[in-house]
């Protein structure tokens, strides 16, 4: 008789541990798709492997001011590029990246410097739809990267 008393105990726990098993799983699940990663950044991906280095170049813009303001005139997009004390930062090397959908391919349109701290890029052709682009900045290793949305 002990030997199936001793029987039935581990039965039970092996029951017992695949249940607690199918529950954390379940919750598991309902976690990750409820909630998501809250210690994932979304643009590491993005980035490949320079995402650490290009990290460190952001945070070096952003803690010496610099500061972006964009317009732009007759498919001419003017780009004024200063730091906290409103000086131009002048020899920075600018790329504007344009995503103009699925039929077309990714175009890196590089920047022109007109005049101190004031860079400027011809717009390609006429589109009827809005265009996601992204403009980056770099100099000495440090990078200012904006996203912008263009409008016919």
């Amino acid at each position: 008789m002990t030997k199936s008393k001793s029987y039935n105990f581990y039965v039970f726990l092996i029951l017992l541990l695949l249940g607690s098993f199918v529950l954390f799983s379940v919750w598991s699940a309902h976690q990750a798709s409820t909630r998501g990663s809250q210690i994932s950044d979304p643009a590491y991906y993005s980035k490949g492997l320079k995402y650490n280095n290009t990290q460190i170049e952001i945070q070096a813009a952003a803690s010496r001011g610099w500061q972006l303001e964009t317009t732009i005139e007759k498919k001419i997009l003017k780009f004024r590029l200063f730091d906290s004390q409103q000086q131009p930062i002048a020899g920075a090397n600018g790329v504007l990246t344009l995503y103009p959908g699925e039929q077309q391919a990714v175009l890196h349109l590089p920047t022109t410097e007109i005049r101190p701290g004031r860079y400027q890029v011809k717009l390609p052709g006429t589109s009827k739809s809005s265009v996601q682009a992204r403009i980056e900045f770099e100099l000495q290793g440090i990078l200012l990267t904006r996203q912008l949305l263009l409008n016919p």
